[in-house]
């Protein structure tokens, strides 16, 4: 337990990090303040400093992680050119599915209070799946021109598939359904006509 008075560092992500671990090990019905700040061994009052109440939390935890992502999204179309676009493409989607433990999704939406909050927080212009389908589009306007993308390929569309099948497997990954990663990899193979071994070279090969 912090003693009073000493400065913690970066308390959000303290927080954040000890909401995920007690959601992926005692499922939402756990997560209360208290239960965080156990888990984080800060005194109890300090997610209250931080946040109005538990749906503010819930909220700014998935607005984090969504943004995290969409930071990482943002580098994408500086990958042109390099490694294989489908390769480039799992990273990225890898990085969202794993942005998110499932229940904070679940818990979000199902806490009124909560979806509100993120809701308005993306209309705003908050970084979400919005932006991630922007640099999925950029990026795959870039690797047209350079000729290693179909020249009639709709960037756009294909970005649109590829983020709305990511939120349906961030939504449906409940505990002990199958890892996503599979369905991404062939979905990404499907829509930019790639052979499956593109998609499995991002498991082994770092992107650059």
């Amino acid at each position: 337990m912090s003693p009073r008075g000493v400065a913690i560092p970066d308390p959000r992500e303290r927080l954040f990090a000890a909401a995920e671990r007690v959601l992926s090990r005692e499922g939402p019905a756990a997560l209360t303040s208290r239960a965080i700040t156990t888990e984080a061994g800060c005194a109890k009052g300090l997610l209250h400093a931080h946040f109005d109440g538990l749906d503010e939390f819930v909220a700014e935890l998935a607005l984090d992680r969504l943004a995290r992502t969409a930071r990482e999204a943002a580098e994408l179309p500086g990958r042109a050119g390099r490694a294989t676009v489908a390769g480039n493409l799992v990273t990225v989607a890898l990085a969202l599915l794993g942005s998110l433990e499932p229940a904070v999704i679940g818990l979000a939406m199902t806490r009124s209070g909560a979806a509100l909050r993120i809701r308005r927080a993306l209309e705003a212009g908050a970084p979400g799946f919005a932006a991630m389908q922007d640099a999925i589009t950029a990026y795959l306007d870039a690797e047209r021109r350079l000729g290693r993308l179909a020249n009639g390929t709709d960037t756009a569309t294909v970005a649109l598939a590829l983020v709305g099948t990511l939120h349906h497997l961030l939504m449906t990954g409940w505990a002990g359904a199958p890892h996503p990663r599979e369905p991404a990899e062939r979905l990404i193979a499907l829509l930019i006509g790639s052979g499956p071994g593109d998609a499995e070279s991002a498991r082994t090969t770092p992107p650059g």
